[in-house]
């Protein structure tokens, strides 16, 4: 019984999540650049917003993930115009068609 329990402990010891290491909050608060941008799908997205952003997507389980934190929503992000920002950036190696929660990145 105690085997059972330590390799419970041990197999969770071992995941991360989507960003790895990194913790999705603090992944999130780096898309302040983003905010007006996630909150409107007209507007233009700065040169900072685009360079953060083509960090992100090289990871889009990461990304969506923190599309969907909590820092974010208290932030304003709106997840389904948020998704548009990379292609709105014009990241050529977007991961095009993935699936985000219910959106799909264009």
């Amino acid at each position: 019984m105690t085997i059972a329990g330590l390799n419970g402990v041990e197999g969770t010891a071992n995941y991360y999540g989507p960003c790895g290491k990194h913790d999705i909050q603090k992944e999130a608060e780096k898309l302040e650049p983003c905010t007006y941008a996630a909150q409107h799908r007209r507007v233009p997205v700065s040169e900072r917003c685009c360079t953060v952003m083509e960090n992100k997507v090289k990871n889009p389980a990461c990304l969506c993930a923190i599309l969907y934190s909590q820092t974010a929503y208290d932030m304003g992000v709106r997840p389904e115009i948020a998704v548009t920002i990379p292609k709105r950036c014009n990241i050529a190696d977007r991961p095009v068609g993935y699936q985000c929660g219910d959106f799909t990145l264009p």
